[in-house]
C-alpha cells in the first residue's frame, strides 16, 4: 500500500536504525555548531535517539542511547537550551531506574548525564510523561514512593520539579485527582469498567499563563489547575464526559489557545480496531475558565474506513504549540496523531465547524528492517504516535509500529 496523503509532501524518512518505537517525546535542539537535532524518546529497547534534521529531506540518526535498567522505558522528553529532560518509567512498581534524568547535550553526539530526580521505591513506577519549556520547572505525570492511592490505577499524579539548578532537581509541588488517595476528604471517584483510573497524563504549563496547568486526567476528564502556589495547587474547573463517552475513558492532552480563549482536548484510543470508538479531539471555549464549554469536535473519516486496519484508530497526541524557538505556533491549524488514521491537520478558524485540511498515512512496508527485539510487533501495521511541527512548518511524525520518523511539508 502506498503512502496516503492530502496537502502534504513527504520530504524524508529515517527508520531509527531499526528501533522505531517512539513514545510521546519529540523536541528539536538548535545546536551550537548549526545542526538541528530532533530528540526522540522510546517506549523500550532504546532510551532516546538524536536525529540530525538540519536538512529535513535527509534525516539521519546520529546518536542512540541505551536504557540503563531492565524493564525501563523513556516515552517522553523535552529540551531547553542544551539540557535534555527524559522521563523514565518501569515495567513494575518498585523497580530501580524510575525517575527524571537530565542530560547535557551541548555536544549532541555525546550526551552527558547531569542528575536524576529519583522516584524509585515502594508503589512507584516512575515518570510517564513530562513537560518543560522554560528550563525552570518540569511538570510531569509521575508516581512517588510511599504514596497510598485507593486504587493502583491512580498512582500516577501531577508532580512539579524545580530544575533551576540542573545538578540538584527538587520537588516543588504535587497534585492528584480529588478522592484518589487514602486520607482524602473527598469520596473515592466512581470506577468505570474498563478502568483506566484517574491518573494524570499531560501536564502543560505555558509562559503566557505560568500560574495555570492544563491537564488530562484519563477517566476524570480535563482540568485547569491554579499552580500560582505550587505547594497548594487547586482545581479551577473540570470537564468530565466519561460517561457518556465510551469506556475506557482516557483524557490525554489539553492545548490552550490563549488569543482565542479556546482549548483543544484529546482522548487517547487504547483498544485495537476502534473498539472504544469514538475517541475524539474536542474544541472548548475557556473564555470563562471556571466553566469550559464544548463547541465542537475535530472531524475524522468514518470509523468504517479504518476499523479493519491493524492497530488503533482515534485521537492521541497533538503538536502542543511549545513556546520555544524551534516550534511552530498556530491557533488555527491543529496537528494531531491518530494511530492507524495517521497524522491529520484541522483548520479551526471557525471553532464551531472545524475542517480537515491535510493528512498523511505512511505505507506499511513488507520489510521494515525492525530489530529482533520487537518480535512479531511489525504485524501490528502502522500507528502514528506523535507529531511535532517546527518553526518552518516542517512536520515530523513518528510511526511507533515500524516506520520510525517521517518529515513532511504542509502544502497549503
Amino acid at each position: 500500500m502506498a503512502h496516503e496523503m492530502h496537502n502534504m509532501r513527504l520530504l524524508g524518512h529515517d527508520k531509527l536504525q531499526g528501533f522505531p518505537n517512539v513514545g510521546e517525546g519529540m523536541a528539536i535542539q538548535q545546536a551550537h555548531d548549526g545542526r538541528r537535532v530532533m530528540w526522540l524518546a522510546h517506549e523500550g529497547a532504546k532510551d532516546f535517539t538524536g536525529v540530525d534534521v538540519t536538512n529535513p529531506s535527509a534525516p539521519k540518526t546520529v546518536v542512540q542511547a541505551d536504557l540503563q535498567y531492565e524493564g525501563q522505558r523513556s516515552n517522553s522528553l523535552a529540551i531547553v537550551g542544551d539540557i535534555l529532560y527524559v522521563a523514565h518509567q518501569m515495567a513494575r512498581k518498585g523497580m530501580p531506574g524510575a525517575g527524571l534524568d537530565l542530560y547535557n547535550v551541548a555536544d549532541p553526539l555525546n550526551p552527558r548525564h547531569i542528575s536524576t530526580f529519583d522516584v524509585t521505591g515502594e508503589g512507584s513506577q516512575g515518570v510517564h510523561c513530562l513537560w518543560c519549556v522554560d528550563g525552570e520547572f518540569v511538570h510531569m505525570a509521575s508516581s512517588l514512593p510511599g504514596m497510598s492511592p485507593r486504587s493502583p490505577r491512580d498512582a500516577q499524579f501531577y508532580v512539579i520539579v524545580d530544575v533551576r539548578d540542573p545538578a540538584k532537581p527538587l520537588q516543588a509541588g504535587q497534585y492528584w485527582f480529588p478522592g484518589t488517595m487514602e486520607g482524602d476528604a473527598e469520596p473515592a471517584p466512581v470506577v468505570h469498567e474498563p478502568n483506566m483510573g484517574y491518573g494524570v497524563h499531560n501536564t502543560n504549563v505555558y509562559p503566557r499563563r505560568p500560574d495555570r496547568a492544563y491537564c488530562g486526567f484519563k477517566d476524570g476528564g480535563v482540568s485547569i489547575l491554579d499552580i500560582s502556589d505550587m505547594g497548594h495547587i487547586r482545581e479551577i474547573s473540570r470537564v468530565d464526559y466519561n460517561p457518556p463517552m465510551p469506556a475506557p475513558g482516557f483524557t490525554h492532552t489539553a492545548l490552550p489557545l490563549f488569543d482565542r480563549n479556546l482549548m483543544i482536548v484529546t482522548d487517547e484510543t487504547v483498544l485495537e480496531h476502534a473498539e472504544d470508538w469514538p475517541k475524539l479531539a474536542w474544541v472548548m471555549d475557556i473564555s470563562d475558565e471556571t466553566n469550559p464549554t464544548t463547541l465542537s469536535t475535530l472531524p475524522l473519516p468514518p470509523v468504517e474506513e479504518f476499523r479493519d486496519r491493524p492497530g488503533r484508530y482515534g485521537a492521541h497526541n497533538l503538536h502542543e504549540n511549545q513556546p520555544v524557538p524551534t516550534s511552530f505556533v498556530s491557533e488555527e491549524l491543529i496537528f494531531g496523531s491518530y494511530f492507524s488514521g495517521g497524522m491529520r491537520v484541522h483548520d479551526i478558524s471557525n471553532p464551531f465547524q472545524p475542517k480537515e485540511v491535510a493528512w498523511f498515512i505512511p505505507e506499511i512496508e513488507e520489510d521494515p528492517g525492525i530489530k529482533p527485539f520487537y518480535g512479531d510487533h511489525a504485524a501490528d501495521g502502522m500507528n502514528i504516535n506523535d507529531v511535532y511541527v517546527d518553526e518552518n512548518r516542517i512536520v515530523y511524525a513518528v510511526d511507533r509500529a515500524r516506520g520510525g520518523l517521517y518529515t513532511l511539508e504542509l502544502t497549503i
